[in-house]
């Protein structure tokens, strides 16, 4: 029994850390908006 203890709390620290990281990431890195237009083949476009 406790090596599942041991197991579940890594696995819940490796999660923490993954998604702090993720968290950190978003709130810290905004990317550049750009508009960016690109033609799909084959596609018309009904006005």
């Amino acid at each position: 029994m406790p090596s599942l203890v041991r197991f579940l709390f890594i696995i819940a620290v490796a999660s923490g850390l993954v998604a702090g990281g993720l968290f950190a990431l978003s709130e810290y890195f905004e990317p550049r908006q750009t508009e960016t237009r690109s033609l799909v083949p084959g596609v018309k476009v009904r006005r």
